[in-house]
């Protein structure tokens, strides 16, 4: 029977039978031989395959579209199976490639040098080096407050003070100079011409207001004949009784309290701070500061206080500096000439303290602020902050003396100096009303 298809002729059958192959003794291949046809299955989707490598021909496109369904070499395991291929190695991104996150500013190649970073990583480093500098200026800030604050002297209690007037308008100081040796040896008295006298007394007596409408210097002179009013001694604890004397003697005999209860006394007028300062202190100061600029109208021999200045401009240092504000003999109005030299003195002490040329250099500025803070006698509510603004107002404060009937008023006591008690009373009145001060104006 024949295994060929019917309708086929002989000579189809022949071709056919030699399309199949050569079999042996001119047999057909059996059926299950039969080559079947290949059907191409349908593609799968895959992932892009890697480009080529660095040592692998690239093939056109036009070759990698076309698939003829039979792979050259592959090894079939069943339908649908094939082993896949080897992945590419990777590949290192070109020169000139960008990245994700790239301004577009600054190329990379593998290997090649980095462009110029961006204006966020210089934003960020100011940042940083501010946030530092600020974190310092900080931490200088208040370790320098907390020194400070440490080294204040303040011994004088002001609650002690019997029967004060109300408080008016503004700050009121009571700034002292006494004649203290304290800490001075007999050498160091000699180079400061201050003797040795026992005991101590005020060589200078100011009141300085603070206020809106403007600050008020006012020099008491030392020699100013007052009513000390009765008090409790804080030394011997005796009860002094009233007197009539010179206001210099409510310091030497009870101090700093006695003599702010005169004031207060005799003025009507609250006294909110206290600052004193010794000879020893004061003389450092000045030499801290590197001196004091003074310029004189005519030239200065004074033996008693050891003041000898050619006329013209010079550079005081700190002994130089003392003998200058204690002397009086020269002056034609005797201590009230010597009150308008020590204000004068102050002020230009306190503007070239506050200057920039001390502010902004630290090898001034810390030694100044260590002598001052170390000169200074101060009460006991007096903040490192009403420091600073007393010697601010004196920077620009308006200068006067008390007004004085006559400064040669003789006492029991010897002369001494009157006030004029209706302008007292006047100039005290603007004072605690923080009015505009118009006594002793022109």
């Amino acid at each position: 029977m024949s295994d060929w298809p019917s309708g086929w002729s002989d000579g189809e059958q022949n071709r056919n039978r030699d399309r199949y192959g050569r079999g042996a003794g001119g047999n057909p291949r059996p059926e299950n031989a039969r080559v079947m046809p290949h059907v191409q299955r349908p593609p799968h989707p895959r992932a892009p395959e890697p480009g080529p490598g660095p040592h692998e021909d690239t093939v056109p496109d036009e070759a990698q579209r076309y698939d003829s369904g039979y792979n050259e070499g592959q090894v079939y395991r069943g339908a649908g199976h094939s082993r896949p291929a080897p992945p590419s190695p990777p590949q290192a991104p070109g020169p000139g490639a960008y990245y994700p996150g790239d301004d577009g500013s600054r190329p990379r190649g593998p290997g090649g040098p980095r462009g110029p970073r961006g204006p966020r990583n210089w934003r960020r480093r100011i940042g940083y080096s501010a946030l530092a500098l600020v974190l310092i200026l900080l931490i200088t800030g208040v370790g320098t407050y907390f020194w400070a604050d440490g080294k204040l002297r303040r011994d004088v209690d002001l609650a002690s003070v019997e029967d004060r007037p109300e408080a008016g308008e503004g700050t009121n100081y009571l700034i002292v100079g006494s004649d203290s040796r304290e800490g001075l040896s007999e050498e160091e008295q000699q180079d400061l011409h201050t003797g040795s006298t026992e005991g101590q007394r005020t060589d200078t007596i100011m009141i300085l207001h603070i206020g809106d409408n403007g600050n008020t210097m006012v020099s008491l002179p030392r020699d100013s004949w007052v009513t000390i009013p009765e008090f409790t001694g804080s030394v011997t604890g005796n009860r002094i009784p009233e007197s009539q004397n010179k206001i210099n003697a409510a310091y030497s005999s009870e101090g700093a309290e006695l003599l702010v209860r005169t004031v207060e006394y005799n003025t009507g007028l609250r006294i909110d701070h206290y600052a004193e300062i010794g000879f020893g202190g004061f003389a450092n100061v000045v030499d801290a500061l590197g001196g004091v600029e003074m310029c004189f109208d005519e030239a200065i021999h004074d033996e008693n206080s050891g003041a000898d200045f050619e006329e013209g401009c010079q550079r005081l240092d700190g002994a130089e500096s003392l003998a200058y504000n204690r002397q009086r003999y020269q002056e034609a109005e005797g201590d009230l000439g010597r009150t308008q030299n020590q204000q004068e003195f102050l002020s230009t002490l306190a503007d070239q303290a506050a200057s920039p040329s001390t502010l902004l250099n630290p090898f001034t500025l810390y030694p100044t602020m260590s002598a001052s803070l170390d000169a200074l006698i101060v009460d006991k509510d007096m903040s490192l902050w009403d420091l600073r603004g007393m010697f601010w107002a004196m920077r620009g404060a308006h200068r006067m003396n008390m007004p004085v009937a006559d400064p040669g008023y003789e006492t029991s006591k010897g002369s001494a100096v009157l006030w004029d008690e209706e302008q007292v009373d006047l100039l005290m009145q603007q004072l605690i009303n923080d009015e505009e001060v118009t006594v002793g104006q022109e």
